[in-house]
């Protein structure tokens, strides 16, 4: 039939006669890349679907093979007009001997964090956060008070290549069901000297905390 699509987002060719369709490009690519990681982190893609509309994006070859694998999925442009934000590569934060920094709610994740922070609590909270990239990286140069990354199902974070010093690091992965799919790596890099890194999901609401006690 005219118009049919595979599961795989793929279109069959244009009949005789037909207008060629217009070519996607890297950007184009992107974009769509960007949306489905957006909708896996939300809860709208399980990992399977994920990774097969992945490898349907980066193969894609038309702007209708491409749009048929955001179709079924909420647009994301509304998230960021209301951010007034951009996604950007590269975010630097210096901060000496002040109040605390926070980065909370619907915020957009960079690719690179740069920390360079002397007695200031920092406090990342990843629950509603707008992740386009599978990668942060966190270079850290942060001396005293408390590092603290609250995350979701999905949010792993490595702290291998952070050198500490008097520093302690508590991680709490928070629970996620069989098959969630990984949305984004966090990769901590740099020095933490003096204080504390913390790891952790979001606290409990009283609701969740009585559900819990009852043991429903």
């Amino acid at each position: 039939m005219p118009g049919e699509i595979s599961p795989t987002g793929k279109r069959p060719g244009p009949g005789p006669g037909s207008p060629p369709e217009l070519r996607a490009s890297h950007a184009d690519r992107d974009r769509v890349v960007d949306v489905l990681r957006i909708a896996a982190g939300d809860g709208l893609l399980t990992a399977d679907e994920l990774d097969e509309r992945l490898e349907a994006a980066l193969s894609a070859r038309t702007l209708s093979e491409l749009a048929t694998l955001t179709a079924d999925l909420p647009p994301v442009s509304a998230a960021f007009g209301a951010l007034g934000a951009e996604v950007k590569d590269v975010v630097r934060i210096e901060q000496v001997h002040s109040g605390a920094i926070e980065r909370t709610g619907r915020w957009v994740v960079p690719r690179r964090l740069e920390l360079a922070v002397t007695y200031c609590a920092v406090t990342l909270d990843f629950t509603d956060a707008v992740i386009t990239h599978d990668t942060l990286r966190i270079d850290v140069a942060m001396t005293g008070k408390t590092l603290t990354l609250i995350t979701r199902p999905g949010i792993l974070v490595d702290t291998d290549g952070l050198q500490l010093v008097h520093t302690k690091v508590k991680y709490r992965q928070p629970p996620a069901s069989p098959g969630t799919p990984v949305t984004l790596r966090v990769e901590l890099a740099g020095q933490k000297a003096h204080g504390r890194v913390v790891v952790r999901p979001p606290r409990r609401t009283v609701a969740q905390w009585l559900l819990r006690r009852s043991g429903s």
